[in-house]
């Protein structure tokens, strides 16, 4: 065999990640509040963009209907409708134009203040209009409307956190600085739930400080609002709101100390270790029921984000149903081709004309990747409704089972794609509002050879069972397993047990001790 340098042919497939196919798999698996601040971010540094106020169409929507075809397509995509765009753009630069010519006529006439002042006020000679404005605030306040305006929001008590309430009551209770610089640290060191996280040995070494100071210190803090504040553990909580209530005694100590035979409802063996009879350890119990595990969560940290669908559905006049995208979560842009063309006539040099193209590339690229994110979103929830008619109908019980890639056959894609556009987005249905992965469930079969059963829909009829069941009889793991049986679920023992203990549902030992304990209190 010899050796030589030699010309051949090949020819191969290979997928190549461009920048702009990366953006736009990006864009397709971001939640509406993640695509909103990347648009936010595209828009301050393309100056190719703009943002579009006005909606041009009506909302896009398609008709899932009880077969779940389609009965009409979407609407022109913004990436089409660039005409209208440059009109505005045009507009708005001439705006501009008439503006700053309107601003040089007036320094040529002497008026040399013309420009805005802080308060967004022009400093001219005011107009009748302006004083008549005027007029309506005079006396309101100490002196009427002053230059800053009159703000509202300036009225409104900003929120108390949890250590500013804790800080303030440290102020007043404390007067030594050495013990007022440990309780500062002390209370940074307070998670939102209140429990001191830290171990008080370690801040001492790293404050230089003698751990009987830290004691008192934290001593101090105990005492603080709301009660239980800065305890290190859940029975340390509970004991010192007892001991604000005046209840702490040697009995409710040694039930403090055997918490996790509570949790287990193990009421024989606390009345033993408490000595008390039955009637005393309800009245214990309740008296712990009562308190509060978690006090720091009275303040809140930050405000809770609702969720907002991205997708609505809703009954159609035909008994269909009628998919439509969310138009609040989508941001509006346009492509100003205007000012780009007006630019890229005065580009100086090669690297000004590369930046203006790169710039107009990923401008027209955003918008296409947008669009196409909205059909696709819109395309795959059209098809889950159209699946999941009977669940939307009926209720949970009629949950069907369903995967990526039944979906993605369907509606001819791929199931990677199916599975970044269910991810964090929410579909709004008479039903209430589920993530889209709520729909996508594990299929469990039947068992007189019937059509398979959704994961969700079995859990929920466990649920049910289990909700229903007296104190005289509680379900068995095992009866669970033959009623659904009965029912014609074909399941196994242990994943029943594996649903009920993921609903956070005890098991029938301890619901009967519940019960029974709920039934001698009462």
């Amino acid at each position: 065999m010899s050796l030589g340098p030699r010309l051949e042919f090949r020819q191969t497939q290979a997928l190549v990640m461009t920048p702009q196919l990366m953006q736009a798999i990006k864009l397709l698996q971001l939640s509406n509040l993640d695509l909103v601040a990347y648009v936010e971010a595209e828009l301050e540094r393309n100056p190719l963009l703009e943002r579009q106020t006005e909606p041009e169409h009506e909302p896009v929507a398609e008709h899932g209907g009880e077969h779940g075809h389609p009965e009409h397509g979407l609407d022109e995509p913004p990436a089409a409708q660039h005409g209208d765009g440059e009109v505005r753009a045009s507009d708005w630069m001439e705006d501009r134009l008439e503006s700053s010519q309107t601003i040089a006529d007036r320094l040529d006439t002497g008026l040399e203040n013309v420009f805005p002042d802080d308060s967004g006020r022009e400093s001219a000679t005011p107009t009748a209009s302006d004083s008549a404005a005027y007029s309506e605030w005079a006396g309101v306040g100490s002196g009427g409307r002053d230059d800053d305006g009159y703000n509202l929001e300036a009225f409104v008590p900003a929120e108390t956190t949890l250590a500013d309430h804790l800080e303030r009551q440290l102020m007043l209770a404390v007067t030594d600085p050495v013990l007022r610089l440990i309780g500062h640290n002390l209370i940074d060191l307070i998670d939102e739930a209140g429990y001191l996280t830290a171990d008080l040995a370690e801040v001492a070494e790293r404050l230089g400080a003698p751990v009987g100071a830290m004691d008192t210190a934290l001593g101090l803090i105990h005492s603080f609002d709301p009660p239980g504040i800065g305890a290190r553990t859940l029975s340390e909580c509970l004991a010192i709101q007892l001991r604000e209530r005046n209840r702490f005694d040697p009995a409710m100590a040694a039930l403090l100390n055997n918490l996790e035979l509570l949790a287990k409802r193990d009421f024989g063996q606390l009345r033993r270790l408490c000595g008390v009879d039955d009637e005393d350890l309800a009245e214990m119990v309740a008296e712990i029921r009562r308190l509060n595990p978690k006090p720091g969560l009275a303040f809140g940290s930050g405000h809770v984000q609702p969720v907002v669908p991205d997708v609505f559905v809703r009954g159609a006049p035909d008994g269909s149903w009628l998919v439509e995208l969310n138009s609040d979560t989508l941001p509006r842009v346009l492509v100003n081709q205007a000012y780009y063309s007006r630019v890229h006539k005065t580009t100086r040099n090669d690297r000004e004309k590369a930046f203006l193209t790169d710039c107009m590339q990923t401008a027209t690229w955003l918008t296409r990747s947008l669009d196409q994110r909205a059909r696709t979103i819109l395309k795959v929830a059209t098809e889950i409704t159209r699946q999941q008619d009977a669940f939307l109908t009926l209720g949970v019980q009629h949950l069907r089972p369903l995967n990526l890639r039944m979906v993605a056959d369907a509606i001819g894609m791929h199931e990677s794609t199916v599975s970044r556009v269910t991810s964090n987005k929410y579909m709004a249905t008479p039903r209430g509002i589920f993530e889209m992965k709520y729909f996508f469930s594990s299929s469990i079969a039947s068992a007189d050879g019937g059509a398979a059963h959704s994961a969700e829909s079995v859990r929920f009829r466990i649920k049910q069972m289990i909700d229903a069941e007296s104190a005289d009889d509680v379900l068995s793991d095992d009866t669970l397993v033959q009623r659904l049986r009965e029912a014609g679920i074909d399941i196994a023992r242990r994943t029943v047990a594996k649903y009920r203990e993921a609903m956070r549902i005890p098991s029938s030992v301890q619901r009967r001790r519940e019960k029974l304990a709920s039934l001698a209190g009462s």
